[in-house]
């Protein structure tokens, strides 16, 4: 499979060095137009590859792959090989702002501030890089470390995830769970109190590691003693004790 996607792009890549080669000599204005459509049409993979990475997150793909288009084909029509050797050396930071733009624009259901917006996207992108590199989900200290700026920040941009697109009240709790959402909201005057808790509490504990959240599961919801959760784990007593008391207090500290 290797091969013959490098073969595909040798192809692509000669190909479309042939194709700006005969539109520089070329005068006639419909022949021109004619070019630069097959040099769309040519490098469309690599659009559509970039609207594939910005995929559900609240925007239908059909719309991402046409503005990804969209910025294919402005780069094409502005790019001149006097200036550049590569066509996708211009042509793949022209599509990433254009389905950015588009985002910024369209993407939002409660629009925060562009600040946020940006920041959001390179949040993003990075804790996915930074969780295969860790095995984990990376805490926003770490976030922010990698993208110099601080830890609050990050935090904003990570709560403006759920600006993409409005849940109905209609759609399962969670997984596996046939009870809508709209039945877990409070009845009383006063009771968000307890939802906004789990709310909290919930987005914390994702945060932690998988072991991490194993042991909270043992102790909280399999109402497991320390002595059995050290035999679960393969660490001894002291250890559970020392790993719970650290995690809850990192826990109350997020919250806070």
């Amino acid at each position: 499979m290797a091969v013959v996607a490098g073969v595909d792009r040798a192809e692509r890549s000669a190909r479309t060095a042939e194709l700006l080669r005969r539109r520089a000599g070329c005068t006639d204005a419909d022949e021109r137009q004619r070019l630069t459509a097959e040099l769309v049409h040519v490098n469309r993979s690599v659009a559509v590859a970039m609207a594939m990475r910005y995929r559900d997150r609240g925007v239908p793909l059909d719309d991402l792959v046409q503005t990804a288009f969209v910025g294919l084909t402005k780069a094409v029509v502005r790019f001149d090989p006097g200036l550049a050797d590569d066509l996708l050396t211009f042509a793949v930071p022209t599509i990433r702002g254009q389905l950015q733009r588009h985002f910024r624009d369209h993407g939002w259901s409660v629009r925060p501030p562009r600040r946020v917006q940006e920041l959001h996207h390179q949040v993003r992108e990075r804790a996915e890089q930074l969780c295969q590199e860790l095995g984990r989900d990376p805490r926003p200290a770490e976030l922010a470390e990698e993208l110099g700026v601080e830890v609050a920040e990050v935090e904003e941009a990570l709560l403006a995830q759920g600006c993409f697109r409005a849940v109905s009240l209609d759609e399962p709790a969670g997984a596996g769970s046939s009870l809508p959402l709209g039945e877990l909201l409070p009845g009383e005057p006063g009771s968000t109190e307890l939802v906004e808790a789990r709310l909290a509490l919930g987005t914390a504990v994702r945060r932690l590691s998988e072991r991490e959240r194993r042991l909270l599961y043992l102790r909280y919801f399999e109402d497991r003693t320390q002595a059995e959760i050290g035999r679960a784990l393969g660490v001894s007593q002291m250890q559970v004790s020392r790993l719970l008391t650290r995690l809850l207090g990192q826990l109350r500290e997020e919250i806070a």
